[in-house]
């Protein structure tokens, strides 16, 4: 093997060993979805998020502070994975029906869980269960439709 093709196999490992790891659902045409599935994620990570802040408030020290508040950060960011890595990226289609009312409503999500992030304000919280609930009726009403 020549040098090039020496330099360029190392680089290919690097490469490969150094890409970042996809969280939310690989983005190939697999075929393989679980809707119901990811929208229980989303409100399984909304229930953290606020027993995060809830223990904000009550923690009894700066380290227990920190650890609360780093595990309503990643909540809120993995909440905001599904809805833009699954649901945006591949399941909401261009030309379904009520499209700009999906997204709208979707668009929605990522900004609570932004205010979330940004405050213990149980609002957010109660704002994000409402608008996951009103997204998962107008996604999951109709099979087919995405």
């Amino acid at each position: 093997m020549n040098k090039i093709a020496q330099y360029l196999t190392a680089l290919a490992l690097i490469t490969v060993a150094t890409t970042a790891v996809v969280r939310a659902h690989c983005q190939i045409p697999c075929g393989i979805f679980d809707d119901q599935m990811r929208i229980h994620m989303m409100e399984e990570h909304v229930t953290t998020i606020e027993k995060a802040m809830k223990q904000i408030e009550a923690a009894p020290n700066q380290n227990q502070t920190v650890r609360w508040v780093m595990s309503k950060e990643k909540h809120a960011n993995e909440l905001s994975e599904i809805v833009t890595d699954y649901f945006m990226a591949q399941r909401i289609k261009l030309g379904c029906e009520a499209y700009a009312v999906k997204l709208g409503q979707l668009h929605e999500i990522l900004v609570a869980s932004m205010k979330a992030k940004q405050t213990t304000d149980l609002a957010h919280v109660e704002k994000l269960k409402i608008l996951i609930h009103n997204f998962e009726h107008s996604y999951m009403g109709k099979k087919n439709q995405h």
